[in-house]
């Protein structure tokens, strides 16, 4: 697979234990694009998320982003990079505009009320921006994370099931989000257990089973019935 991506994945191995977790996966995101990574649970796409972000280390291989690899650059990496886990990492009691300053100054960024007014607008949050966190739905929670995600403006989003929970008009919300920023040149990598939603809302779908990379291609040729025939094939169909 050549390198040309924003994120590159080489032969990257994971164990915990005696488990084995990732057995030599090989990936490339590139700029402007989106893939979804599918996978039954405990196909390791969270190890793998942890791993490209920097919150782990894996046992062989590395990871490469804009062609820096993360064993070389130390924690600065970290600001290449926007991470939305399955925690959401807000303060309930703060309004949104209160969190996004709070996390500006982590990042130090230069005149934050500008970078969060954008943010806010992007998200479609600004009307909401001084309500505490407490009182939004779990699709506003979930796009204020993603502006949380953005706010340092990462040119490589990794979202982790970003759609647990959602009903469709949230769903559909935050689908619109993804694309435009998936189209801002940036490289997102989502997980999800939508199957829709991944050939929907991706420009590439790729499987992780068995610890490595079982299927990719391009969104445009795959239905769902072609994904649902990938994951039975490999056993990673949900119960």
């Amino acid at each position: 697979m050549a390198d040309t991506g924003l994120i590159v994945v080489r032969d990257v191995y994971k164990r915990y234990g005696r488990k084995r977790i990732l057995t030599g996966v090989e990936l490339t995101v590139p700029q402007g694009q989106v893939m979804a990574l599918l996978g039954a649970n405990g196909a390791g796409k969270s190890t793998l998320m942890r791993i490209i972000s920097g919150l782990a280390k894996p046992d062989r291989g590395e990871v490469i982003l804009g062609g820096v690899s993360t064993r070389k650059a130390g924690h600065e990496i970290r600001r290449y990079i926007g991470l939305v886990a399955h925690a959401p990492l807000l303060y309930d009691n703060l309004s949104a505009w209160d969190n996004l300053m709070f996390y500006a100054r982590l990042y130090d960024i230069q005149e934050p009320g500008a970078r969060i007014e954008a943010v806010l607008h992007a998200i479609d949050l600004w009307p909401r921006r001084h309500d505490v966190v407490r009182t939004y739905s779990r699709g506003m929670t979930q796009r204020l994370a993603i502006g949380r995600a953005i706010l340092h403006d990462p040119p490589v989003l990794l979202l982790d099931e970003p759609d647990t929970g959602l009903d469709p008009a949230s769903a559909e919300t935050l689908a619109r989000l993804i694309r435009t920023l998936g189209a801002s040149n940036r490289a997102i990598l989502l997980t999800t257990h939508n199957l829709e939603r991944a050939v929907s809302w991706a420009d590439s779908v790729t499987l992780l089973a068995d610890g490595k990379i079982a299927q990719t291609a391009t969104a445009a040729a795959l239905t769902t019935a072609t994904v649902r025939e990938w994951l039975a094939a490999t056993g990673s169909l949900p119960a």
